[in-house]
């Protein structure tokens, strides 16, 4: 399962709408080191002036790279948190999490972190079955 949803806001889908702000919640509390990973990368996004921070260690455990792979492979998920905290999100594989202002992505240094080139650039042995 990827979201712990309380009943509450299960009762509240059942009636046909939800706020993004619940769904936010929902997924804050449901995927606690995920959130506090891209938390963590928010802020250290908005102490400097690059165009993105991003994340080069592995998670602390499977449970915690599951969160991660649940909240990043979720279109729901993910683009309600870039909405909500008006960054975006990129990718490279089961840790390298980045997030981008805004206003950087298409530039060059957003393209080039999305690009099969980069993806391949960030493997190696050890992320083979991450």
């Amino acid at each position: 399962m990827s979201l712990t949803v309380p009943p509450a806001l299960l009762d509240k889908v059942r009636h046909g709408h939800v706020e993004e702000a619940e769904f936010i919640d929902c997924v804050r509390t449901s995927l606690p080191y995920a959130w506090e990973l891209v938390s963590n990368l928010i802020e250290r996004l908005h102490a400097g002036t690059a165009e993105f921070a991003d994340n080069q260690i592995p998670p602390p455990s499977e449970e915690a790279r599951g969160q991660l792979l649940r909240m990043l492979s979720s279109d729901a998920m993910r683009s309600s948190i870039e909405r909500h905290f008006g960054v975006a999100l990129a990718f490279q594989n089961c840790h390298r999490l980045a997030v981008f202002r805004a206003d950087a992505v298409g530039g060059s240094t957003h393209e080039e972190f999305v690009s099969p080139l980069a993806q391949l650039r960030n493997q190696s042995p050890e992320l083979v079955n991450c």
